[in-house]
């Protein structure tokens, strides 16, 4: 006998020209037209965050693949082995790997809840065996090795790396929680534990601290020595940083050690503080010195605010003086000081988006020639 077909998808078919819900008052053509835009939304929003949990997936079932190797190895070769650093980081391992797969089960429960309530309208009923083709083919196992992702990454420049991740140690800059910055650099470490990162995280607490945000600082210092201490670690037991990541944090654990973590922080947020005044002093000495160079005190010198304001507008229609104003100190500094370099040191410690605003207000006020 042939198997019933199932009619109850069809409780969730969703119809943008349903009739019943419109207040006579509303036209209906603008109604259906809103629900449309809104269903479409929120299936993008829906899509964006299953490919992420997808990407997160595959790059934690790579990392189990490796963990596993490495256990599996570890067992062959060293059963007789009683050093505690060995089998701390075997310890560490089997509690990495024990996370990453509770967190691939949480996020093979969410695909499965947006698969359940998955609304059915008539712009996917026609691709529903494409999708499901989709996910049959993300669960195959992938060939890559997670290193070769790690190698990619560290290979990148500095410009490269922030253009392309300043996001990601952006994240983890404002991590608070020790227990949330584990979880994201099991999830984030081939990007995290770079030296492009640590170099990103050296410069933010500087400018952190140069424009005041002294509070802010500390934290991004914080896990600054996070990562470093991480590399230490890893260097002194020849092991991959991500190897370590779970035994560091574990370390943690033990006051005595933690407070030797905190006092190696608080010694580093005292070299940023010093060398937040030098830079400063720096600065203002080089300014001085360009504005004795320059003669900006001469007679040929021309007071922009003198201008009138249309005469002075930039090409996109912008008060080059209110853009100016507008900046971030440390471009403003980059600005003066007539040092690309240190307006690339600038926009690099931003975000890619907040660098890509500030650098079009500047063209449009004319401050820089695109």
């Amino acid at each position: 006998m042939s198997k019933p077909f199932d009619y109850s998808k069809w409780d969730n078919i969703e119809l943008s020209d349903d009739e019943d819900d419109v207040h006579p008052n509303i036209d209906k053509e603008s109604w259906f037209r809103m629900k449309h835009r809104s269903r479409v939304e929120r299936e993008e929003r829906e899509e964006a965050d299953k490919k992420k949990i997808h990407e997160e997936m595959a790059k934690a079932n790579l990392r189990i693949k490796e963990i596993k190797k490495i256990l599996s190895k570890s067992t062959n070769t060293n059963e007789d082995s009683d050093s505690d650093d060995d089998l701390e980081d075997l310890d560490g391992l089997r509690a990495e790997l024990q996370s990453l797969e509770q967190s691939n089960s949480d996020h093979q429960d969410k695909l499965d809840a947006y698969e359940k309530n998955k609304k059915w309208n008539v712009d996917n009923m026609s691709t529903v065996a494409a999708s499901n083709a989709a996910i049959a083919k993300f669960q195959q196992p992938q060939p890559e090795p997670e290193a070769t992702n790690s190698v990619s990454v560290s290979m990148l420049s500095y410009h490269e790396f922030t253009e392309k991740y300043a996001d990601v140690v952006e994240e983890f800059m404002a991590i608070e929680s020790l227990d949330r910055s584990k979880e994201f650099l099991i999830q984030k470490g081939d990007i995290l534990l770079q030296e492009n990162a640590s170099n990103y995280l050296l410069l933010a607490s500087l400018e952190d601290e140069m424009n005041g945000f002294h509070e802010k600082m500390k934290l991004v210092a914080r896990q600054s020595q996070i990562i470093s201490n991480i590399a230490e670690l890893a260097k002194s037991l020849q092991r991959h940083p991500g190897n370590v990541i779970v035994p560091f944090f574990q370390r943690l654990d033990n006051k005595e050690l933690y407070d030797g973590f905190m006092d190696g922080v608080n010694q580093f947020i005292k070299r940023i503080e010093v060398r937040a005044v030098e830079k400063r002093k720096e600065i203002d000495e080089e300014r001085a010195r360009e504005a004795k160079e320059h003669g900006a005190a001469s007679e040929d010198a021309v007071d922009i605010s003198t201008i009138p304001l249309e005469e002075r507008l930039g090409p996109g229609g912008l008060d080059p003086m209110e853009v100016f104003e507008s900046l971030p100190e440390s471009m403003q500094l980059a600005f003066e000081s007539r040092e690309k370099e240190q307006l690339e040191a600038a926009l690099g410690a931003m975000t890619p988006d907040e660098a890509s605003y500030h650098m079009q207000r500047c063209i449009d006020s004319g401050l820089w020639n695109a």
